[in-house]
């Protein structure tokens, strides 16, 4: 009786083995970026499945054309879009489906495309998206071919009327793309939203609502069951329920679900948990869809500022144009990632996508490495600030791409606020009361609990947008000196400084006397007739935009009251385009702390010292002048006391105050070494120095990374820098730099942070800015090293090997 039963019981198991192996994949995401074929120019039957496609060139996505271009004062965007062209492009790729997954649905998913996209799968039109920033997703099921046929998609892209944007914004399919493959009952797209509530030191609730969609001609009866995954993959709570749904038909379903213990998400510890969503039937798993989010709660108040998981911080942010330097507009997220490591290391917390919705990619890495995310959907409305721009879509469109952001982005524990627009035009009529109230409608439909705010530029009560009363914060951009009148002019309103500073520097350039302020008197769109000869702004914080402050002038009060909850410079990084003060020969901007390059500018030190507790001191200038001259000296630190010495002799000791954000001395220069002593309370002593240089006589390579991931797309970037025969650093070399690269990899990008070169940055050659430039090096798909080489006429060449595996 007892081998019967075993015997039996073995058949049941053998049976469900065998039926789950063949069972079908519950669902598939294939990365559909490789091998697409791409023509710059319209042509009028591209989109028929047997036009010829021989000729054109086979790329991986992503890809932005606009960055392979020449820059041109003639090119339509301008120097305020980069001075790059732009035009219509034509994409195609062909791919075969087995006949077994004749029975699935097929979508394709794009997570980006600027902009004005068309889309045909096998000569079937799909539709078009004119939103250049949004992500979106087509349908493919019904025009497929199977058991083997050749399909082939199309997809237009025309960035051809120009301005349409005021900065840089690339053309083509320059975010990824993803096959998605499902069985008919399953998790809709975007088709979960997390919220946590109730948290305690003892357990969190977890609400999970779910979107289910059925495809079968039929009603179906399944079990959803639901799981959270805490960062180590153990399971650490999960539910499950008995549904039934209509055929063809979508039905949302929510679980509540108690995690004990929570790890909350914080900015030192971003804790990250997983939903797993299983839809069983048949005794099958046929569909699974994973979700990250995180256990966090925070509030803003009228009087005490921001709070995260009850704990008062300031969100010292910054704001951030989607370019990534010399790799233009086409997402890296290693490029990605080393933006938000070196803001991260400066001390920087949150950060606003200006003035779009961002890629996936840079949210997800907010969340692993916990910054604050202000997610932005619009630069206009209705009223256009350019002649192409987004207000020409904005009535047939506006609703459907801001339900898309919402839904995209809603469970990233990052994402803290929700802006629906920045510095819009209708803020000076009423028509901003009706609109406003609408954006903000469609955003607290999908997710109430975030606020929503918008970047006002008249900061003031009568203003449209802020009288249609559904601003839960209240957003200025710049007006420093009526952040004090805040409790008076908005009483019981919460506060946020949407956009700040607009301080202007050129890396490695300084003007003196530095007390001195300038404030330029023209906007980027109009040339500066008196500027400097070599189109430079001042590195000592003595240079900003006439709208804007200098950094240390808008920090002051910044960080004085309690009721301000945090702001965001702008900007974080130089990006393409919008070259204020200057129009052309300049083609990117001036604002950033870090330059396009990504080499930090000295303010980059201010911050340091402002918003982080580790050591720090940074002396500029430079020590390279002429003898009778007499030097600004700035010192940057968090110590109490500096002791400045010029070849040995000291200059004397300055204390700093809390009101003193830097330490100044005028020296006469002397060739020699200047050096920086600084001493606090309980602390070694901290030591600083800069060298006078000797000519320049040799290259030296230090990548970011010397060992990189086989994977075809990770990078590692090489600061090239000019240096003398002992070493040191030459501040004012200019050499041209050449490069060959050998082995397994490649030059993906050259820059040098220079807002008036007009090299190309997809070349192997790039003349040395202020002392160095950059070479950026992609990995192959295969194993092994690459061997770079940088050679320079007149100098000590160097080369560096990067491990690629």
């Amino acid at each position: 009786m007892k081998t019967r039963q075993f015997s039996f019981l073995a058949i049941i198991i053998m049976a469900a083995v065998l039926g789950s192996c063949n069972a079908p994949e519950p669902r598939l995401i294939k990365t559909f970026n490789k091998d697409w074929k791409f023509n710059l120019g319209d042509v009028s039957q591209a989109m028929n499945p047997g036009f010829n496609d021989s000729s054109w060139r086979v790329l991986d996505l992503p890809h932005d054309w606009s960055i392979e271009g020449e820059f041109s004062i003639d090119n339509p965007a301008t120097p305020g879009g980069g001075a790059l062209p732009g035009g219509i492009g034509w994409y195609r790729k062909s791919f075969t489906i087995k006949s077994k997954d004749s029975t699935r649905l097929f979508f394709i998913d794009f997570d980006g495309i600027y902009w004005n996209s068309e889309v045909w799968i096998n000569g079937h039109y799909l539709g078009k998206r004119p939103n250049g920033y949004i992500s979106f997703r087509y349908e493919l099921t019904p025009y497929l071919q199977f058991n083997g046929e050749t399909n082939v998609i199309a997809v237009r892209v025309d960035n051809s009327q120009q301005p349409n944007s005021r900065w840089y914004s690339g053309s083509g399919i320059y975010r990824n793309v993803w096959l998605v493959s499902v069985n008919k009952l399953f998790v809709d797209h975007w088709g979960t939203y997390l919220t946590t509530s109730d948290i305690t030191g003892n357990d969190a609730k977890v609400s999970v609502n779910t979107t289910i969609r059925n495809d079968f001609p039929v009603g179906k009866a399944f079990v959803l069951h639901t799981s959270v995954l805490d960062q180590h993959g153990r399971k650490v709570a999960e539910t499950y329920s008995d549904e039934k749904i209509s055929a063809r038909h979508k039905s949302k379903v929510q679980h509540i679900l108690k995690v004990v213990n929570p790890s909350l998400w914080s900015l030192s510890s971003p804790h990250l948990y997983k939903a797993l969503t299983e839809i069983k039937y048949d005794g099958i798993v046929k569909d699974k869809y994973e979700t990250t989010f995180g256990i966090r709660y925070f509030n803003f108040d009228s009087q005490k500022g921001f709070t995260l998981n009850g704990e008062y911080l300031k969100i010292n942010g910054v704001c951030d144009h989607h370019d990534l330097g010399c790799l233009g507009a086409a997402v890296n997220t290693r490029a990605i990632e080393r933006q938000l490591e070196l803001l991260k290391e400066m001390g920087c917390n949150g950060i606003r996508t200006s003035h779009n919705p961002p890629a996936p990619e840079l949210l997800d890495l907010c969340d692993k490495m916990g910054f604050i995310v202000m997610d932005e959907a619009f630069d206009m409305w209705k009223k256009g600030k350019t002649e192409y721009d987004y207000h020409l879509y904005f009535d047939d469109w506006h609703q459907r791409d801001l339900e898309d952001m919402v839904l995209r982005d809603r469970n990233h524990p990052s994402v803290i606020i929700w802006s629906i627009g920045n510095e819009i035009l209708e803020q000076w009529d009423s028509t901003g009361i009706t609109l406003g109230k609408e954006l903000a409608g469609i955003v607290k439909n999908l997710d109430n609990t975030r606020p929503v705010t918008s970047g006002l530029n008249d900061p003031n009560p009568w203003n449209y947008i802020y009288r249609s009363d559904e601003l839960d914060l209240i957003g200025f951009n710049y007006h420093r000196k009526l952040w004090t009148d805040f409790p008076k002019n908005f009483p019981g309103q919460k506060f946020i400084a949407t956009e700040t500073v607009s301080g202007l520097a050129s890396r490695g350039s300084y003007d003196m006397p530095s007390d001195s302020i300038r404030r330029w008197p023209e906007r980027w769109d109009k040339p500066f007739t008196d500027g400097n000869a070599d189109y430079s702004c001042s590195s000592y914080d003595n240079c900003c935009a006439p709208w804007g402050s200098t950094h240390e002038e808008t920090w002051k009060i910044m960080k004085k009251y309690d009721y301000l909850s945090g702001m965001f410079v702008w900007t974080g990084w130089d990006y393409l385009g919008e070259p204020t003060p200057y129009s052309w020969p300049a083609r990117s901007s001036y604002f950033g702390i870090i330059d396009l390059a990504g080499f930090p500018k000295d303010i980059y030190y201010f911050y340091q010292s402002e918003w982080t507790s580790k050591p720090v001191m940074h002396i500029l200038p430079y020590w390279n002048w002429n003898n009778g001259d007499t030097i600004d000296v700035w010192v940057y630190t968090n110590y109490s006391k500096v002791e400045l010495l010029l070849n040995g002799s000291s200059l004397g000791t300055k204390e700093k105050s809390d009101d003193d954000l830097h330490l100044m001395w005028k020296v006469p220069f002397q060739p020699g070494i200047l050096k920086a002593v600084a001493t606090r309370e309980g602390d070694e002593l901290l030591i600083r120095q800069v060298k006078t240089a000797g000519k320049p006589a040799a290259i030296s390579l230090e990548a970011d990374r010397n060992i990189i991931h086989a994977d075809g797309k990770d990078l590692s970037f090489v600061t090239v820098n000019i240096v003398d025969s002992e070493g040191n650093p030459v501040p004012l070399a200019d050499n041209p730099v050449n490069f060959t690269v050998s082995g397994n990899g490649s030059i993906a990008g050259v820059d040098n942070g220079s807002q008036i070169s007009h090299e190309p940055f997809k070349a192997d050659y790039r003349k040395a800015f202020k002392g160095k430039c950059l070479i950026v090096i992609q990995a192959s798909e295969q194993k092994g090293d690459v061997l770079l080489t940088a050679t320079s006429d007149g100098l000590k060449d160097d080369f560096i090997r990067i491990r690629v595996k």
